[in-house]
């Protein structure tokens, strides 16, 4: 869909709700010399969001998504959705698998997209089987060197431009070595209504780590950081409030926002995870100072602490801080059966995350809500529970007993839990 026809839509007020919309901006560094094409996925929401999701096509097949091309055309085409149809979506997805990103054995794999747009086949929970409950974007717009700018160092930007020039040559090169961060020559790069749409960008690489002057932890470009200053300089929605419930910190959208009071950070990770930051002094500086909540659980914590935290922490920083959107760095790593860390969420817990933020995002600011796919690296636990997620999302019961196994699971370590939760709530005066 071209810029213009959203920024049409954006303005456009169908007779039974406000508009709220949604697009997805592919961020894109070019090296021309090599023709050599960089480019990282974001969701951005519009000033009025629009509701998004269409009905008919089978999200795969059609278009051969699970081999999803990192080409862009200008040109318009006939599955661009129309007003209508995204007025009568509750549900929009996008899908950007970069698939051309990928180092074998790699954790942060090609196959993680892939194998979520399977489950949700696999599940009916596409437009093939939901109708117009349902909306896939398939079209693209390209974010500017700028827009990844507002968060990135030009030098960054540019200097990962020369790097394209290395990858194109040798095929695959480590930009970053603590995740590690590896880089490829074709990395590809989301108010009335009383049940508005909830976005999702099914997109890799993550973001969440990514910092300023550089990559991390598997991730290029900062997603979600990259949309939240989107969604204030181009739609106006000042206040932003971030949730991000990777199982890993998010370094790099907590250091993109440490001073500035109209972006709300808030991080739950386990304690002494990856990268060893976001520890509960970490509250931001200067006029941010307050606007960064970061909560460190211990290992083992489960459904019951993240239940808590969501009731006594989240709920209430939002109610106080009254953001103009919510965008989510949906990490679910955190699952029982996630190898790279040791906290027993399940896909249970996701989908009563998924339901309450977006019965939050409705409460707090007209439903504006868009979750960006983080870390998950267990295909199964990663692509089941990013599809109860969307039954949630659509008011549908959870399938997670089908999938989750209570024998698995140990004791919460409940006082640790408790002692971390009332910790936090007494440094932000919650």
């Amino acid at each position: 869909m071209p810029l213009s026809h959203l920024m049409e839509l954006q303005t456009f007020r169908p007779p039974s709700f406000a508009g709220t919309m949604m697009f997805l901006v592919r961020n894109q560094v070019q090296q021309w010399k090599n023709h050599c094409r960089f480019s990282v996925n974001t969701m951005l929401s519009g000033h009025r969001f629009y509701k998004h999701l269409l009905s008919g096509r089978k999200c795969v097949s059609k278009n051969t998504k699970t081999s999803v091309s990192c080409s862009y055309s200008t040109e318009q085409n006939d599955t661009s959705p129309s007003i209508k149809q995204l007025s009568h979506a509750r549900v929009i997805y996008a899908v950007a698998a970069a698939l051309g990103h990928n180092k074998e054995a790699h954790p942060e794999s090609s196959a993680r997209v892939p194998a979520i747009v399977k489950a949700l086949e696999k599940m009916e929970l596409t437009p093939k089987f939901c109708g117009s409950d349902i909306l896939e974007l398939q079209n693209f717009n390209l974010a500017s060197v700028d827009d990844i700018a507002s968060v990135h160092a030009k030098a960054y930007v540019s200097g990962l431009e020369k790097a394209m020039d290395q990858a194109s040559e040798q095929g695959l090169i480590l930009i970053e070595g603590s995740g590690p961060t590896y880089a490829t020559s074709t990395v590809a790069a989301s108010k009335n209504q009383l049940d508005p749409p909830t976005a999702f960008a099914l997109i890799r690489p993550p973001g969440h780590h990514a910092i300023p002057k550089g990559p991390m932890g598997f991730c290029v470009f900062g997603n979600v950081a990259i949309a939240a200053r989107h969604a204030q300089r181009v739609h106006g929605l000042k206040r932003v409030f971030i949730i991000d419930f990777d199982v890993h910190h998010g370094n790099g959208t907590n250091d993109a926002f440490l001073d500035d009071p109209d972006i709300f950070f808030l991080s739950t990770h386990q304690d002494g995870s990856y990268p060893g930051t976001g520890k509960f002094d970490e509250i931001g500086i200067g006029a941010g100072e307050g606007a960064t909540l970061n909560l460190p659980l211990p290992g083992g914590s489960g459904d019951t602490a993240m239940r808590t935290v969501f009731d006594e922490v989240i709920v209430p920083c939002a109610q106080r801080f009254k953001p103009d959107i919510i965008l989510v760095s949906a990490g679910y790593d955190g699952h029982v059966l996630d190898p790279l860390a040791s906290l027993q969420f399940t896909t249970g817990t996701y989908y009563m995350l998924a339901s309450n933020i977006k019965q939050l995002a409705k409460d707090l600011c007209g439903g504006r809500c868009v979750f960006f796919l983080e870390g998950g690296y267990n295909l199964d636990s990663l692509s089941y529970s990013v599809a109860d997620s969307f039954r949630a999302f659509l008011g549908e019961p959870s399938l997670a007993a089908e999938f989750d196994d209570p024998a698995i699971l140990y004791e919460e370590p409940s006082t640790r839990v408790k002692q971390a939760i009332q910790r936090v709530k007494h440094i932000h005066s919650l």
